[in-house]
């Protein structure tokens, strides 16, 4: 059995957090069991504000011991992590990172560091970011930061493919084997960048903009799902990478079809698996 275990954010209504990434994987062939961090009635980027709670780093172990009664942690063939509700959150998943691991020492754990973004209207707790710095993004096997979250892990400014280069090699020198940066603005006014430093190689995806009134939210949930599954259904990091790229494309063109915001994995599911966009990687 390929398990995932997916500890990130719940909302009741729309994609983002594990109400975003679980599908996708699933759709993918892949057993997945969220634990949630947060359990709101819709995203923090609503101007009608949210209702729910952040759950404590009590509750979320005690549902990892659940899991643990089964005896099924050499199942966890990856752990994926987004958005957390509290800094405490960031302890206890690198206990349960360690516990896995104990099971299965191959099991790939995958960090989205979600920091928050004011501009847009995420918003994280106080301490949250610096716990991600200090303690979960050392440990991961791969990471899945935007250019902002890879500037704050490496202190490196990003303006060119060189700065990625730096920025990656820095944040490699800190423990991650994989850098997925999802979103690099700063390289281009026309095209949406993203870049994935593995192996000492370094290779670059790009795809069309597309205009939103209002811009879809659970974009980087997506990404981080699609590589994860990816990879564990034996494609190279190249070939996840890639993959991903149009996939996204493909469901954010069906979104835009259909003049919605929240990004429609459903009905656009087919894109997941089979993207009608072929946009090549080119390597740099």
């Amino acid at each position: 059995m390929k398990g995932v275990l997916s500890i990130q954010s719940h909302v009741t209504y729309g994609h983002a957090g594990n109400s975003c990434a679980v599908f996708p994987m699933q759709r993918s062939g892949l057993e997945v069991w969220p634990i949630y961090t947060v359990q709101f009635s819709n995203h923090t980027q609503y101007p009608q504000g949210w209702t729910g709670r952040a759950m404590s780093g009590d509750e979320i172990r005690e549902v990892f011991n659940g899991l643990c009664k089964l005896e099924c942690l050499s199942d966890i063939k990856a752990i994926v992590t987004g958005y957390l509700g509290a800094p405490g959150h960031s302890e206890v998943i690198a206990d349960i990172v360690k516990e896995v691991k104990q099971h299965n020492p191959d099991c790939l754990f995958v960090c989205d560091p979600v920091m928050g973004d004011p501009a847009k209207g995420c918003i994280v707790s106080d301490g949250v970011a610096e716990n991600l710095i200090d303690i979960l993004l050392p440990m991961a096997d791969v990471i899945v930061p935007n250019q902002y979250e890879l500037t704050q892990f490496t202190g490196v400014e990003i303006n060119s493919l060189q700065d990625v280069k730096a920025a990656c090699t820095k944040a490699h020198g800190k423990g991650p084997q994989t850098i997925v940066a999802k979103h690099l603005h700063s390289l281009s006014d026309q095209a949406f960048s993203m870049a994935l430093s593995n192996g000492g190689e370094y290779y670059l995806a790009q795809r069309p903009h597309l205009p939103f009134e209002r811009q879809p939210v659970g974009v980087g949930d997506l990404i981080s799902a699609l590589y994860t599954a990816g990879v564990l259904n034996e494609k190279t990091p190249q070939q996840a990478f890639e993959h991903l790229n149009n996939a996204v494309y493909g469901v954010l063109k069906a979104t835009k079809a259909q003049g919605e915001w929240e990004l429609q994995t459903i009905a656009a599911q087919e894109e997941l698996v089979a993207p009608t966009a072929s946009y090549k990687l080119e390597k740099f």
